[in-house]
């Protein structure tokens, strides 16, 4: 879903949202609310979701999820200061950084490391066989989504321009009903569509192949700054309750994959298959030099947004690159690590 069209929409209901998760009518304070924005990708955050656990630890809280299937559209709502926390790639989190956007949010959450749960897909019977085949192809992807940033980076390491390709937006779903009728060649998209698709398709490249060349990708759970300032300690609540559901994926993955099954309408055994092809930090590992670190010692998380962000720039996708101070600064790592024990 393209952002610049849904602006104009979203921005005319900001008028009468609110940034700071707590609803007002008549100078009455209502509940509080958290609106979660989440995307049905094989992640801790559907477990967190489908369990109930942010509920139970926060019962003084009116808590929303909804269903977003792109970064693009999440970025969208954090203009419109309609979603509070959200589960949104690394590529959107760079653009949204990034000016013209510029929104003000913060990283507090390493959901997973792409890894083959996203992949470029060719259709049997296209003729494609390489990256290289593409030219002159119809290649759809979800517009800056990390699926979209993977794409053109693995256009550009085969020395394919982006203009010798016919690459369309579509979501998901689109992806695959596009697919079933033979309107596209290639898709590079996500689980659980990716597993759709790879039934009539080779895989050209995957996620996974593109980190290891220095491209690589991430979900991430982002928080609207206003939020943190006005509620620090459901954030820390809902810190806490990810990094359970990530320590279930690496004790428990049966349990874990159950929960994830419920929320993608999958069989357990299905769902332990895609969330086996992520790669998913264990909650000590967030506050290493690698990813969010702490205060004191900001992690590598912020460079490789502003990497993203300069590629997004060569790319002409953005209009300006934040520098790293900048991003730093976007990162919420306050209390970590001691903030995730239970």
């Amino acid at each position: 879903m393209r952002l610049k069209l849904l602006l104009p929409l979203v921005l005319a209901a900001a008028l009468t949202a609110c940034g700071s998760g707590t609803a007002s009518t008549g100078g009455a304070t209502q509940a509080k609310t958290i609106r979660l924005a989440y995307q049905a990708f094989p992640s801790g955050d559907l477990i967190v979701k489908n369990k109930k656990w942010l509920e139970q630890a926060l019962p003084d809280y009116t808590i929303q999820w909804t269903k977003f299937d792109s970064g693009a559209s999440i970025n969208t709502a954090f203009v419109a200061r309609s979603v509070d926390i959200a589960a949104i790639g690394s590529s959107p989190v760079a653009r949204g950084l990034s000016a013209p956007l510029n929104i003000p949010y913060q990283v507090a959450f390493v959901l997973d490391v792409a890894g083959d749960n996203e992949a470029l897909v060719a259709r049997n019977g296209s003729g494609i066989a390489t990256v290289k085949d593409l030219r002159g192809k119809k290649v759809a992807t979800s517009f800056a989504s990390t699926s979209h940033y993977s794409l053109l980076a693995a256009l550009s390491q085969a020395g394919v321009a982006e203009s010798e390709v016919n690459i369309i937006d579509l979501e998901p779903q689109d992806i695959l009903a596009s697919w079933t009728r033979g309107d596209i060649d290639a898709a590079y998209t996500w689980l659980p569509t990716l597993a759709e698709v790879k039934k009539t398709g080779k895989t050209l490249i995957s996620s996974r192949e593109l980190a290891t060349a220095g491209k690589p990708t991430l979900d991430l759970g982002v928080v609207s700054t206003a939020f943190i300032q006005a509620h620090p300690d459901a954030v820390d609540a809902w810190r806490k309750v990810e990094a359970k559901a990530l320590q279930l994926i690496a004790d428990d993955p049966g349990e874990a994959a159950a929960a994830v099954g419920a929320e993608l309408n999958l069989a357990a055994a299905d769902a332990k298959d895609q969330l086996s092809q992520g790669v998913f930090l264990e909650p000590a590992d967030l506050a290493s030099a690698e990813w969010l670190g702490t205060p004191s010692a900001p992690g590598a998380l912020a460079q490789n947004l502003v990497s993203a962000a300069q590629f997004l720039k060569d790319q002409q996708k953005i209009d300006a690159v934040p520098d790293l101070a900048a991003v730093q600064r976007a990162i919420y790592n306050k209390g970590l690590p001691g903030v995730l024990d239970s």
